[in-house]
């Protein structure tokens, strides 16, 4: 019975890491960029929502869509201003690119918002145990987690599926240049990519700190990490694999805490342990394809 309850409480960190590493794989695929800014935006989220419901006085549904738009916008503006120019650069410069925007930001934040952790505005939902049987038990914020990263999904795929706009960005991450070639909006394609990328994230960023009741400007940084991990364990630029990859490590996390207490290794260390095995069995990736260099 230990098992399932852990399995539940991983699945729910799964769909967070998910809803945080859809957008760099969506990066990737479209740019072959690793877009180091990303996890920041997880802390833009939170933050946006708490100045929507502090000092806009907003319902907490209402907050929620402002900090993700807020988070899409400024996703808009970091691929404007610190990926653009550089575009065509050598990867390493785009990745410097990212990272110092990830160090600005945070800091903005701290000089804003200072860095102490700060408690979530109340919400008026109150946390409440669910007993699904004698001795399994969950929350209803993982069933809120668990619903929400169904919905991104959802509508992502809708998406791309169904609108002329995912059906452009399929194209360009197929070939970017091609795309071009027949006719495709590159840069309109990029923008609305780190958009959805950034809402999405942003969403993650909410629910974590509404679920834990607290935020500080540095929260982005290891759950930015944890998703390239769950990007390259489901091979870069496979949303399927990112899907995954993101419920594998969500798993093994909540098993490794629910049966390994005690133990050295931190449960924060179990990602990239996975990392580096999955780099030594199969360095594509779960969902990656092998690409021959000639």
């Amino acid at each position: 019975m230990v098992f399932i309850q852990q399995l539940i409480n991983g699945i729910s960190i799964g769909f967070i890491y998910i809803l945080i590493a859809v957008g760099l794989t969506m990066v990737y695929g479209v740019l072959k960029l690793l877009h180091f800014a990303h996890g920041t935006i997880y802390m833009v989220g939170a933050f946006s929502a708490m100045v929507g419901m502090t000092y806009l006085h907003m319902h907490f549904l209402v907050a929620f869509l402002f900090a993700m738009v807020i988070s899409g916008v400024m996703g808009i503006l970091i691929e404007r201003f610190a990926y653009r120019p550089l575009r065509g650069a050598h990867p390493i410069t785009t990745l410097i690119s990212g990272i110092g925007i990830a160090i600005v930001l945070e800091n903005v934040y701290q000089v804003m918002f200072s860095s102490d952790t700060r408690a979530f505005p109340e919400t008026g939902i109150e946390i409440s145990i669910i007993q699904l049987t004698e001795s399994i038990t969950i929350t209803n914020m993982k069933l809120i987690i668990i619903a929400a990263g169904i919905v991104g999904l959802g509508s992502l795929y809708a998406f791309l599926k169904f609108t002329k706009m995912g059906l452009a960005i399929q194209a360009t991450s197929q070939d970017l240049r091609a795309a071009s070639l027949m006719g495709v909006n590159v840069n309109r394609v990029v923008a609305v990519t780190f958009m959805l990328g950034s809402a999405l994230a942003a969403a993650a960023g909410i629910l974590v700190a509404l679920n834990f009741n607290s935020m500080y400007p540095t929260m982005g940084s290891i759950p930015g990490l944890k998703a390239f991990c769950v990007v390259v364990l489901g091979g870069l630029g496979s949303i399927p694999g990112t899907i995954i990859g993101g419920l594998i490590l969500g798993i093994v996390e909540s098993l490794s805490d629910g049966f390994m207490t005690g133990m050295v290794v931190d449960k924060d260390a179990i990602a990239f342990i996975i990392l580096i095995l999955i780099l030594l069995v199969k360095p594509s990736g779960l969902f990656g394809k092998n690409i021959e260099k000639v």
